[in-house]
């Protein structure tokens, strides 16, 4: 009868062969169900509905295995998402589910991350020259000391996303909604943001200098501590929108300041008062109060 236990055992289990901690489950269960049919037989029931009986009493074993194999290739995911220090030079991630992944000192050149969902993923000291990002969930992501030289960010995810001290010369942001991003300290001289969507956007101490965001929407965005000598918002329409220079508002800020072009830009009434508040003679004379 011990034979007849184990084949049905092995029956339930078989899907989840391999599976570490479904194999320890399986040894338990079996030992389980060995002393319980014993039991019944020194009860005196013969050995089929001693058989019967202690097959019944283990309820839905099939859910609770299923479960615990799921459990564990869960976490047999989060371990191998762990890449730091690799090499990845044009590997193929596309369309992935890497949910807090690790990429620290890794080389992503030419990686293709195109439809992955890499939530509260870290990326921190790597190089991601020309990698694309197109249509990847990058919510909660953090991206420190990290080279995007030429990546191509298209209609990606970015919400809660930050940005920190990163090379971005050439990156392409397009058709894209920022949510609640935070960018660091970062050169965005030579970025390329088109069709975009900045919505509680904190650009905190950023070289902007000669950007072109024109025809952008911008609310609940903080231009705080950046440098906007000869930035472009022609036709774009700014909601709730705050500019403070870096330091005090020295003769050479104020004429920096100064050089910002808002023509035919549409601002609330509150982003206007705040550009007159700081005491720089902006030409608004182009722009419609919305």
């Amino acid at each position: 009868m011990n034979d007849q236990l184990s084949n049905y055992v092995n029956g339930v289990f078989a899907p989840y062969e391999g599976v570490k901690s479904v194999a320890e489950l399986k040894a338990d269960l079996l030992s389980d169900l060995q002393e319980r049919f014993r039991e019944l037989k020194a009860e005196g029931r013969d050995d089929e509905t001693a058989f019967a009986m202690t097959i019944n009493s283990i309820g839905d074993i099939e859910q609770t295995v299923q479960e615990v194999a799921n459990l564990s290739r869960s976490l047999e995911r989060q371990v191998l998402i762990n890449f730091n220090a690799s090499d990845l030079r044009n590997n193929d991630f596309a369309g992935v589910v890497a949910h807090n992944g690790k990429f620290k000192a890794s080389n992503l050149r030419g990686a293709d991350f195109s439809g992955a969902d890499l939530t509260g993923s870290l990326f921190e000291v790597s190089d991601a020259h020309e990698a694309n990002f197109d249509g990847t969930n990058l919510t909660d992501c953090k991206f420190h000391v990290t080279d995007f030289t030429d990546a191509s960010f298209n209609k990606t995810i970015l919400v809660r996303t930050e940005f920190s001290t990163s090379e971005q010369a050439g990156a392409k942001f397009i058709n894209v909604k920022l949510t609640d991003v935070k960018l660091t300290m970062l050169d965005l001289r030579k970025t390329i943001f088109e069709n975009c969507i900045f919505s509680g956007v904190d650009f905190k101490r950023c070289d902007m200098r000669g950007l072109h965001l024109d025809g952008l929407t911008f609310i609940g965005v903080k231009f705080d501590g950046s440098s906007l000598n000869e930035v472009t918002f022609k036709g774009a329409t700014l909601r709730n929108v705050s500019f403070r220079p870096a330091f005090a508002l020295t003769n050479k800020n104020y004429l920096a300041m100064k050089t910002i072009n808002f023509d035919e830009a549409m601002m609330d009434k509150l982003t206007y008062a705040a550009l007159k508040g700081l005491g720089v003679d902006f030409d608004l004379s182009k722009v419609t109060i919305i």
